[in-house]
């Protein structure tokens, strides 16, 4: 039987979602195996996190485990009867081994990990444990079932480009089965979400496992994600700052016409309502647009202009120098 999944992922019975999914990403992040290639353990480690993150992120399983209806692995408890613990009365799980692949889209997902040996039955595809059938008042005896092991997960990687996730554009992808589908992307997308495609995995006598892909966000040269926004730094002329000008703003849904006010300052930050990232409610972030003022290089026009004239403000008094 797993360790129990709080103490696995440091939290405590009453932690938030939030607090927990916070706690997985952290170790998630430190026991990955593609930085721990050399450390066995924390490849061990990683599967015991990810198996119990996948637990207790499951409203219905959490609730299960906390009234003591199933163990750490998911598998129903036992009735009494067969040793202090109660648990017995249960036949062995045959678990799958889950392959990691990866797979190619138009978007360019990236290669997959090989984590054969460590996914097997994390997200769900082990074998279930058949209940054992109690015999009546005095018979002393139990008939115990077992059932047939599903097919294995598999869990494949892809890389979201930023503005596909804030737009949740639905990403082609190829499926190790050969067959291509639309993935649509779902609310509230993050880096390091989970999705899972029920019966997408290997095939088994018990049924077929599920496909488990991990959405990764790419980052963009220009926009950059803060939370539930998108940050832009926008480049504008002397000319367009001093007298104001309407200049073409590229968004997540296309390039909009932007009105600088006169007497803009670099830095200057623009909100453009709704055109950041799409939350779980399906409501927007914003786009803040950071104005940044560019001057041409050796403008001898410019400087014959300004020649005698001298800005007398003092601009970093509030700075205390």
């Amino acid at each position: 039987m797993a360790a129990d999944p709080y103490s696995t992922l440091g939290v405590s019975r009453t932690a938030s979602e939030k607090d927990i999914k916070s706690a997985y990403r952290k170790l998630a992040k430190e026991l990955h195996p593609d930085t721990n290639k050399d450390n066995p353990k924390a490849a061990e480690r990683f599967s015991e996190v990810t198996a119990a993150y996948d637990l207790l992120s499951d409203k219905d399983k959490r609730a299960k485990f906390d009234r003591g209806e199933i163990d750490a692995d998911g598998n129903p408890m036992g009735f009494g009867g067969f040793g202090g613990g109660g648990q017995g009365g249960f036949g062995g799980a045959g678990f799958g081994g889950g392959g990691q692949r990866g797979f190619s889209g138009g978007f360019g997902g990236n290669d997959g990990i090989d984590l054969e040996d460590l996914f097997g039955g994390i997200f769900g595809g082990a074998g279930q444990r058949g209940g054992g059938g109690f015999g009546g008042m005095g018979s002393g005896g139990a008939g115990r079932g077992r059932a047939a092991p599903r097919g294995a997960n598999v869990t494949y990687r892809l890389s979201v480009p930023l503005l596909d996730a804030a737009e949740l554009k639905p990403q082609r992808i190829t499926l190790s089965d050969g067959k291509t589908i639309d993935l649509k992307l779902p609310l509230g997308l993050e880096d390091g979400t989970q999705m899972r495609l029920a019966g997408k995995g290997e095939h088994g006598p018990g049924g077929t496992g599920d496909a488990i892909i991990t959405l990764q966000i790419q980052p963009h040269s220009h926009f950059h994600q803060d939370g539930d926004d998108l940050r832009l730094d926008l480049p504008v002329t002397l000319d367009e700052a001093l007298h104001g000008a309407k200049v073409k703003t590229p968004t997540p849904s296309g390039a909009v016409m932007l009105s600088v006010p006169a007497g803009a300052s670099s830095g200057k930050v623009m909100r453009l309502k709704g055109r950041g990232m799409t939350r779980k409610d399906g409501s927007r972030g914003d786009l803040l647009i950071s104005l940044q003022i560019t001057l041409p290089e050796g403008d001898a026009d410019l400087l014959k202009r300004l020649e005698g004239w001298k800005d007398a403000r003092d601009v970093r008094a509030k700075l205390g120098v």
